[in-house]
């Protein structure tokens, strides 16, 4: 199984991996958060991940400041997406839902509502939800037991500094607009609060309607500085 593994060019620093476990997909990400990389940097990468044998490179999620580079060597936009804040000062009050810490022998229920959640482009696989759980210094997975499957729901927060992050959020399509996700938002924001976070961030995708209308009915605001996923087709080598 390929891995993720930190290319360094000059002062450059990115992260390649396998997008969401598809061997034919590469990941190609700064390594450092908020720094995009230069142009030079990330034509050598593509050089690289082609001759590995990718035939498609995606970027992650960044901001307009993290994508020059890539736009300047050949990669569009895929999907965009909002990103938004929540002050922290006034979280709102939902019907609480059993929850409990996530463990690590949920993961592979975890996963499945992931899958059943997300379209095939954005399912974690378990290097990514690794990955969601370790972007930040701190984090927290929490889930929602279920009665004939062992999980319904499940969030991943994390905390850096006094900014805090609601890195993912799924519930079984069968249960979304019930409250159960309301209740694992809420639950999130709780921890953050308490930990002493000023803010917490969120994104989804545009297409996402029913997100969006969750995060603004839990009194997120849609920032003007949205997000980006970006796309570079490997041409097909010669005959």
């Amino acid at each position: 199984m390929r891995t993720s593994e930190t290319l360094q060019w000059g002062t450059d620093r990115l992260r390649i991996g396998p997008w969401r476990g598809d061997p034919a997909v590469a990941e190609l990400a700064p390594a450092v958060a908020g720094r995009g990389p230069g142009e030079r940097a990330v034509l050598n990468s593509l050089e690289l991940l082609a001759a590995r044998g990718y035939r498609t490179v995606v970027t992650g999620a960044l901001t307009a400041d993290e994508q020059d580079g890539y736009l300047r060597a050949g990669f569009i936009v895929h999907e965009r997406l909002h990103l938004l804040a929540h002050d922290l000062r006034s979280i709102p009050e939902v019907t609480p839902r059993p929850l409990r810490r996530g463990r690590r022998r949920d993961r592979p229920a975890i996963i499945g509502v992931d899958h059943a959640a997300f379209a095939r482009f954005w399912r974690l696989d378990e290097r990514g939800l690794r990955d969601a759980i370790g972007a930040t210094p701190a984090a927290r997975l929490r889930v929602a037991p279920g009665g004939r499957v062992p999980v319904v729901g499940y969030a991943v927060t994390g905390r850096a500094g006094p900014r805090g992050y609601l890195q993912r959020l799924a519930v079984l399509p069968e249960l979304q607009g019930t409250g159960l996700g309301a209740a694992l938002v809420v639950d999130a924001l709780g921890w953050l609060r308490r930990h002493r976070c000023g803010v917490a961030l969120v994104n989804t995708q545009e297409a996402n309607e029913r997100a969006f209308a969750l995060y603004r009915r839990l009194g997120f605001h849609a920032r003007p500085d949205g997000l980006a996923v970006l796309r570079f087709h490997v041409a097909d080598p010669a005959p």
